[in-house]
């Protein structure tokens, strides 16, 4: 008999679905050069519905925060979680990003009968799921999440920003545009990036070895 573990790795192949309670699950903030990673897992409610649930990228950014509040409302429950940048380091970003929707999903308060991911990968529950490539333009429950997701991680950006004003995280929300790459390498690296981002890694060698040169002058 295939353990348990092989099993959930191989759920996204399985061919039906469970009745029950089906939670959708994305990210936000894998690409960006500092700050955390983000999942959100919504199960939402047929009888409750939210018109004009799509891919968090496609809509505005007021439009987002209108339904990021309509979503928290109406969705029967939802879970919003992290993975930090010491995990991101520690663990690379793929791993990272699949331990904060593992705890995105285990922290709702009804339990699915099905995980429903964005994207080709799953991570490992002990319910059965499935991944769905652009499933943020598919599935509204994975929408849903997505917003949260992306709101959530916005505004973790803004509030950075008033730490850092001089970086300008709350217009390039960590990405590495040419004005956030300037900063970087003006300033150095905050705590908040990502260490083992290729250009935040350069930076930091670059800087270190400036003061160790520094001190032998």
């Amino acid at each position: 008999m295939p353990s348990k573990k092989s099993f959930l790795a191989d759920q996204s192949t399985l061919p039906w679905h469970a009745p029950g309670l089906v939670a959708g699950v994305d990210e936000a903030g894998r690409g960006p050069l500092a700050g955390p990673v983000v999942a959100a897992a919504v199960i939402l409610d047929d009888l409750n519905p939210i018109a004009g649930l799509a891919d968090s990228k496609k809509l505005t950014a007021n439009r987002r925060e209108k339904l990021f509040d309509e979503i928290r409302a109406k969705a029967l429950c939802f879970c919003i979680a992290q993975a930090s940048v010491e995990e991101i380091d520690r663990l690379n970003i793929l791993q990272a990003t699949m331990l904060a929707m593992q705890r995105a999903v285990n922290g709702l308060r009804l339990k699915p009968a099905l995980v429903q991911v964005d994207g080709n990968r799953i991570p490992l529950l002990d319910m059965h799921a499935e991944a769905i490539v652009k499933g943020d333009s598919l599935i509204q429950a994975i929408s849903a999440a997505s917003i949260l997701a992306k709101v959530h991680r916005d505004r973790w950006c803004e509030d950075f920003d008033r730490m850092y004003p001089q970086y300008g995280f709350a217009a390039h929300k960590g990405y590495g545009t040419a004005a956030h790459l300037v900063a970087l390498n003006r300033l150095g690296a905050t705590p908040e990036h990502r260490r083992s981002f290729a250009p935040v890694t350069h930076v930091i060698h670059r800087f270190s070895a400036g003061q160790v040169a520094a001190a032998t002058v």
